[in-house]
């Protein structure tokens, strides 16, 4: 329920608060005032489109703030905590602002959040019916999404159920009409993937193979340069057939023993001793590597260097067709098998899904038989219960019907295609709403569909934008009863230019204009007592100090005391 709305900025209106609280408040006012401002005020809070012309002129930014009285464990307030929000108590604010910019801001609970929030909260807290949703009222869905808002529960259950086997349906459909649509070109990826897995599996490379078959080419390709720097290295420390002994070695050893003769004289040429003892040593060894190594250049390089090129050229090949590196040669193999398991399961996925599709099928189309047995069923009831309520608003020949037939496809509501026909007099042809009714009948349609499911879906708020339009006299009186004892189970705010309507209020707000034609912050005042006579001596005959229009306000809201039934 709306406690109340602060409304700033917004097109004529300054500065205005709106009590509101449980029951039936009436908005009345002179054209021009404002009256609609408030229905766009409420729709900003629900997560409506926002437009920057609705802008007060002179102002940077409008401003609206609501109220809500909720049900502090209800879905509601667990969706705003969800947004960020915090309820005190019972209590949560919802606010919205718009700026000259186009930029929009929602705050849920003291916390920013996406506008989308607000529409999600919105569906849940108010009904909104205005002269646009007359119009969305002639098309199938909505009268679709009327009849099983009538259904209640079972239906939603039903619906919800249908709707999940659906969604299966067709993700399962899509997927096979890809694989079969992919057939060929999946079937030459395979055999792709098989010439190109024989390839390299035949070749059997291994990581890093192309780096050590490098560096083995290069040793092959310089053999005879290695072996004769070998050869020189390995005379030049120990010659065998030289002729003077200069070798290296040779001289080692001889320093070594000049020195041994003469460092008992001089005890600190021992470490040079030891040092060129060493050097022998560490020589020796040298020389001996040189020969194993020159003994190892001795087997057929030639022969050698050809294996590995052509190890090489085999490598290069795999590279060139399946990757950037050998690495990736080898990544492509290991995919690759995966992969084509999965292409050579096409033939077993395609017939698995054809069996899950059916079975999908199957189950799409017996519970969309229920759905339209609930849908045809309940069409029944909202038919006979509508028509009475058109009985009592001044439409007692009318009979409004609502037809649930097949449609050629199945979709994500069923195979119901729902219209509501009305049928203006008896012996007369049903006709579609867009043809069959008036626009002030269609408000009194509209009303009667509205007071007849709220019995089976309860919504906290209604708001009526103009509900009356195109209707008057004894219509009026019973659009008022009927709105009247809508309010006895929620929250109704109609804005009305009719005192037949408004006398049934429990609440009245006006919205004045001052001298300069804007609305300003005591713009909106709560009407009491001959406040509200007066007001309803305006509506009734545009003057406001008539003495037979203050007679007549009198007697109309005491007759609408009298009839709320």
């Amino acid at each position: 329920m709306i406690e109340e709305i602060w409304i700033r900025s917004l097109g004529v209106i300054g500065d205005a608060r709106l009590p509101l609280g449980p029951g039936f408040t009436a908005i009345t006012g002179e054209t021009g005032a404002g009256k609609t401002m408030v229905v766009t005020a409420l729709g900003l809070l629900l997560g409506e489109r926002s437009d920057a012309a609705v802008i007060r002129s002179g102002s940077s930014q409008a401003v609206v703030e609501g109220r809500w009285i909720v049900d502090p464990n209800g879905a509601v307030a667990e969706r705003a905590r969800d947004a960020g929000g915090d309820l005190d108590g019972a209590e949560l604010i919802l606010a919205r602002s718009v700026s000259t910019e186009g930029r929009s801001r929602a705050i849920i609970g003291g916390r920013t959040t996406p506008v989308g929030v607000l529409n999600e909260l919105g569906q849940q807290l108010v009904v909104v019916h205005g002269q646009s949703d007359q119009v969305r009222l002639r098309s199938a869905s909505a009268q679709r999404e009327a009849l099983d808002r009538f259904a209640g529960a079972e239906l939603s259950r039903l619906l919800g159920d249908y709707q999940d086997v659906y969604r299966e349906w067709q993700a399962r459909q899509g997927e096979l009409d890809v694989l079969v649509a992919e057939q060929d070109r999946r079937s030459r990826e395979a055999e792709e993937l098989r010439v190109a897995m024989a390839e390299i599996e035949e070749v059997a490379p291994l990581r890093g193979e192309d780096v050590e078959l490098g560096e083995r080419s290069d040793r092959l390709t310089n053999l005879e340069d290695l072996r004769v720097a070998a050869s020189q290295a390995h005379e030049a420390i120990s010659a065998q057939t030289s002729d003077d002994g200069a070798d290296v070695l040779t001289l080692l050893d001889a320093a070594r023993r000049s020195l041994e003769r003469v460092v008992a004289h001089d005890t600190s040429l021992a470490p040079m001793v030891e040092g060129l003892q060493n050097a022998v040593i560490l020589a020796t060894e040298i020389s001996g590597q040189l020969s194993s190594y020159l003994g190892d250049l001795d087997t057929d390089g030639g022969r050698e260097l050809e294996v590995v090129q052509d190890r090489r050229s085999q490598l290069s090949q795999l590279v060139r067709k399946y990757g950037t590196d050998l690495d990736e040669v080898i990544d492509y193999l290991e995919s690759g098998s995966g992969r084509l398991l999965e292409l050579d399961n096409d033939a077993d996925r395609i017939s698995g899904l054809r069996e899950q599709v059916d079975a999908d099928r199957d189950r799409v189309i017996a519970l969309a038989e229920q759905l339209s047995g609930v849908r045809r069923a309940a069409a029944e009831r909202l038919g006979a219960g509508v028509t009475a309520e058109l009985a009592a608003l001044a439409m007692a020949n009318s009979r409004l019907i609502v037809e649930v037939q097949d449609r050629p496809e199945y979709s994500l509501n069923g195979k119901d295609q729902v219209s509501i026909l009305l049928q203006p007099h008896q012996g007369s042809e049903p006709l579609p709403l867009a043809k069959g009714a008036s626009g002030g009948e269609l408000s009194r349609v509209m009303l009667a569909i509205e007071v007849v499911i709220s019995a089976n879906d309860p919504v906290p708020t209604f708001i009526f934008d103009e509900v009356d339009a195109g209707v008057g006299g004894a219509s009026a009186i019973e659009i008022g009863r009927r709105l009247a004892q809508l309010s006895r189970t929620a929250q109704v705010i109609v804005v009305t230019h009719l005192a037949q309507v408004a006398a049934f209020a429990t609440n009245h707000l006006r919205v004045l204009k001052d001298d300069s034609g804007y609305v300003t912050a005591s713009s909106v005042e709560q009407l009491h007592g001959e406040q509200r006579i007066v007001e309803m001596a305006r509506l009734l005959s545009g003057l406001s100090d008539s003495e037979s229009g203050l007679a007549h306000a009198r007697e109309l809201l005491e007759m609408a005391r009298t009839r709320v039934d």
